[in-house]
């Protein structure tokens, strides 16, 4: 059965990191009922999302419905005739298969946005908080007397690029030199004022999407960071022709991994929440690239997103930037005699 639903997702172009989750779910819920797929009730379900909740620390609302989607998926496809995996179990354990998650025992949909409520964009005193400490790690480890002088010189430009253009950890550990572009409407900035994301999140069952960033003008520091990567620290490192951006003392890829720790290792210095993590890089820069005026359509662009609502939970704007809105929506209707004050 699981290698039939494995063929089954694969068939779909589903990738393993999704697949593999999957099938040790069911081997999970196997082990905790001790009953076979085909003897699963409702109140086996009910039973091991009470047995999450139990846990400490309790399993999170959008992992429990996950867990029931996942589940219910593989008995659909137990149900379906096209297998016959539901007409063999009647004929050999006289049980069928059947859906133990319904709308009157599931988790209810309530929300559009679940995630980590502590996760957001950074503030503009943060961003230059971070990379303060980003820069003075190299001379810090130099002082030290120990290896990793060059390698921090990396993390902070690799840092600052995430940022400037809106990069996903795996964005920027599969970005190659040839993707960082010129952009022929703004030739000031040289050859680093387009980036091309070819491994952009893929929908499930589909192709990395493929994506332009534009680096704003607001964010043109990019380019020395930039220029100054690729022509002087990038060659000390002896890459040959690997044709990674972001490579290695070992001459390999940087991974999402090192990525995530040397951010870890910044944030530290700079004695930021510990909440923030990579990710909130991204919603700095959509929140970032709002408050500088950019229209929606341009910043949903610059994202990736197929969906403007899924670009509006990524943004965290200042009250500073509302009341500036604020301010020229009055002023717009009252005329420019309306006093602030007032």
């Amino acid at each position: 059965m699981l290698e039939g639903w494995r063929r089954h997702q694969s068939a779909r172009f589903l990738t393993t990191s999704c697949i593999a989750p999957r099938l040790r779910l069911i081997r999970r819920v196997v082990e905790f009922t001790g009953l076979y797929p085909w003897q699963w009730t409702p109140v086996e379900g009910e039973a091991f999302i009470d047995h999450l909740r139990s846990m400490n620390p309790p399993r999170k609302v959008s992992t429990a419905r996950s867990y029931e989607v996942d589940l219910n998926l593989f008995l659909e496809f137990l149900l379906d005739s096209r297998y016959g995996w539901a007409k063999a179990c009647e004929e050999r354990f006289g049980e069928t298969p059947q859906l133990i998650f319904h709308e009157g025992n599931s988790v209810v949909h309530r929300v559009d946005y679940e995630g980590d409520p502590t996760r957001r964009p950074f503030t503009y005193d943060e961003i230059q908080a971070l990379f303060a400490a980003a820069e003075a790690r190299p001379s810090k480890i130099r002082g030290r007397g120990v290896k990793g002088g060059l390698g921090a010189a990396r993390d902070a430009a690799v840092v600052k690029t995430i940022y400037a253009f809106g990069l996903r950890r795996g964005e920027a550990s599969r970005t190659d030199l040839a993707d960082v572009q010129q952009n022929p409407a703004m030739p000031q900035l040289g050859r680093c004022g387009k980036m091309l994301v070819r491994y952009g999140k893929a929908s499930k069952g589909s192709p990395p999407k493929r994506r332009s960033v534009l680096l704003v003008p607001e964010m043109d520091w990019a380019v020395d960071v930039l220029d100054e990567w690729i022509s002087d620290i990038r060659p000390r490192f002896s890459p040959g022709k690997h044709p990674a951006l972001w490579v290695t003392e070992r001459r390999g890829r940087l991974s999402r991994r090192s990525i995530n720790e040397a951010f870890v290792a910044i944030r530290r210095d700079a004695d930021l929440d510990e909440n923030l993590d990579v990710h909130c890089l991204r919603h700095s820069a959509v929140t970032h690239w709002t408050e500088f005026g950019y229209p929606p359509r341009f910043v949903q662009e610059q994202a990736g997103h197929a969906h403007a609502s899924t670009t509006s939970i990524y943004m965290g704007v200042s009250n500073e930037f509302r009341n500036t809105l604020l301010v020229a929506s009055l002023k717009g209707r009252l005329g420019n005699d309306w006093d602030v004050r007032a």
